[in-house]
């Protein structure tokens, strides 16, 4: 993996626009608009700082796929060179326009070595449409060719520091285990993927 120019990553943070895992909605149920600040929206407790900063461990987790598997980043393998950790779910609206992104994407990036992770962050209180029963029928719509995972005890995005849906991780794999090398933005236009000038992920 080439490494990713500061100006690009910052440019990363400049466009990201995505849901948050406890984002809110009408009495419709459907959202009308990006999330508000995590500091307003956000339930759980929040941790000490805000998640895995680059060039943190990354603690690994255990989480139910959509084929009833138990997956974990010990799982993917002894020959992996790193990961794509993404947060994403079937209700975000900004979510759904990158599923076929993230499925192109996956294939580049595993690849190289990088298989994908997706994990579903959301309060399925606030959003039951994101069931791990609608994941699954999402997942084969739309031909997921990675694993889609719940984060049932909302537990493990608040140590990423994820905050919206989709946002991606970065990891490389290292001796003492997986390493945050960039967190953020996919690529740099979340309205049309034909009008995509750099993919953060895989520059």
């Amino acid at each position: 993996m080439k490494r990713i120019p500061i100006l690009f990553i910052l440019l990363g943070f400049l466009v990201f626009i995505s849901c948050n895992p406890a984002e809110t909605t009408d009495n419709s149920g459907d959202t009308t608009e990006p999330a508000p600040a995590p500091e307003a929206s956000i339930e759980k407790p929040k941790p000490t700082k805000a998640g895995y900063q680059a060039g943190d461990m990354v603690e690994d987790f255990s989480l139910k796929n959509v084929d009833g598997s138990m997956v974990s980043l010990a799982s993917l393998g002894d020959d992996v060179k790193g990961a794509v950790v993404v947060f994403t779910c079937n209700t975000c609206p900004y979510a759904v326009k990158y599923e076929d992104r993230l499925v192109n994407l996956s294939k580049e990036t595993k690849a190289k070595g990088y298989p994908m992770l997706a994990i579903m962050p959301n309060d399925l209180t606030v959003k039951p449409d994101d069931s791990l029963d609608k994941m699954k029928i999402r997942a084969e719509e739309k031909g997921f060719d990675f694993p889609y995972i719940i984060d049932e005890g909302q537990e493990i995005y608040p140590k990423f520091g994820a905050t919206r849906t989709p946002e991606v991780f970065l990891l490389q794999k290292t001796d003492e285990g997986f390493k945050l090398a960039y967190s953020g933005a996919i690529d740099d236009n979340h309205e049309d993927a034909s009008a995509v000038k750099v993919n953060y992920v895989n520059s």
